[in-house]
């Protein structure tokens, strides 16, 4: 199937590991040109070196904190600048503190709040005009299986990610009507240095093994076994295709069965 990305333009938050990088490499391979981001300057340069080797994808690497608002518009000025337009936009951003409820801190709650909803609101507000202009585009939301059901010690994410939901449905039904689609990724149980600190942080709580517990959150799932990031990256794609004409302001779970809810 030919997804029609050949010479567009994505950028990707996160993109120097895991989901990220995932997204950023799939992207890639069906000809993108790719924007990578994240702080760390020396690893998202490495990744952008890592997938134009294997791709031979045109890809620019951005380093840079964007929980600062005036990241992200550097961020979008550049890709702007490099490549002349801006066709896709894959929000993923590093997941807010772990925490309970009860015992998140302010800090906590004001990192969650920057990084896990903010984040997602300031991105698509810059990359916006660039969309309205060519009257297309694609705004892509990872979020977390949270925004379906609690885990434990990701109080702070369902709480802000759920707010990124509402905030998305609300943005697909403003800009339909200029051919730009918005939807939200859920991931859960997917291998990545995320999903191993929190079954970390949990197996420490019950006193068993790490390795006990990825077993425990494999049964957890309908398949039985932790999915791989490229499984996310892959659906991701295809939200980014011509060929995801038709579905806006919706947001699809890419957990292997983990969440038992009907809707």
């Amino acid at each position: 199937m030919d997804l029609e990305l050949k010479d567009k333009v994505a950028i990707v938050g996160g993109a120097s590991k895991g989901l990220g990088r995932a997204c950023a490499e799939v992207l890639a391979e069906e000809g993108m040109k790719v924007v990578l981001c994240s702080r760390n300057k020396v690893d998202i340069e490495q990744a952008a070196k890592d997938i134009q080797t294997k791709t031979k994808a045109d890809v620019l690497a951005f380093a840079g904190d964007l929980e600062q608002n005036d990241t992200i518009k550097k961020l979008i000025a550049a890709a702007a600048e490099k490549f002349g337009r801006i066709d896709v936009l894959v929000n993923n951003s590093g997941g807010p503190p772990l925490a309970k409820s009860f015992e998140a801190t302010e800090e906590q709650w004001a990192t969650a709040i920057q990084r896990s909803l903010l984040f997602f609101a300031r991105m698509s507000r810059e990359a916006l005009p660039h969309m309205r202009a060519q009257k297309s585009g694609r705004i892509i939301n990872i979020l977390a299986s949270t925004v379906y059901q609690p885990i434990p010690n990701l109080a702070l994410s369902g709480a802000t990610r759920m707010g990124v939901v509402a905030y998305a449905k609300s943005l697909a039904d403003e800009v339909g009507r200029d051919g730009i689609l918005v939807n939200n990724v859920a991931p859960g149980s997917l291998l990545s240095e995320r999903m191993l600190g929190n079954v970390t942080a949990r197996a420490k709580e019950l006193g068993i093994s790490l390795e006990k517990a990825l077993e425990e959150r494999a049964k957890e799932t309908a398949i039985g076994r932790i999915g791989e990031p490229r499984e996310l990256a892959n659906l991701v794609a295809f939200l980014a295709s011509g060929k995801s004409s038709y579905i806006t302001g919706t947001t699809i779970r890419v957990d292997g069965g983990l969440v038992r809810s009907v809707l």
